[in-house]
């Protein structure tokens, strides 16, 4: 059976990011100073809507290890990319529509432990567990 992908529907894109995120212990869904939605972990970015020009439509923008993320695009350049721009920066570039549910949540939990370690740093996120 194949894999059923987040969404078709550009309008739910980030529905479907937010209902996975928000089953990890303490992330909030909330807005950046663009009013673009993200996902965050005692205030530490996991996730959000790719808003620079470099993204093609319907990017998500994920934290990730840069030695993770290199081993993603290379895996399945189809789904996950880097621009330039996002480069320098311990993200992954994925096209929702090209991503399942159950790959999304793995990404997703990836990121709540990046964010984990660096909230529990700032002194404001539990120790991931």
């Amino acid at each position: 059976m194949k894999p059923k992908p987040v969404t078709r529907n550009p309008a739910h894109l980030f529905a479907a990011v937010r209902k996975a995120g928000l089953t990890l212990p303490d992330v909030e869904a909330t807005t950046r100073y663009d009013g673009s939605p993200i996902l965050r972990l005692g205030g530490v970015f996991m996730a959000g809507l790719a808003s620079h020009a470099s993204a093609e439509v319907g990017t998500l923008v994920v934290r990730m290890a840069v030695e993770e993320r290199d081993v993603l695009v290379e895996e399945a350049p189809e789904t996950y990319y880097v621009t330039d721009h996002y480069r320098p920066h311990p993200v992954v570039l994925v096209r929702l529509l090209h991503i399942d549910q159950a790959a999304l949540r793995d990404l997703l939990s990836t990121a709540w432990r990046m964010a984990a370690v660096k909230a529990r740093y700032r002194g404001r996120a539990k120790r991931p567990s």
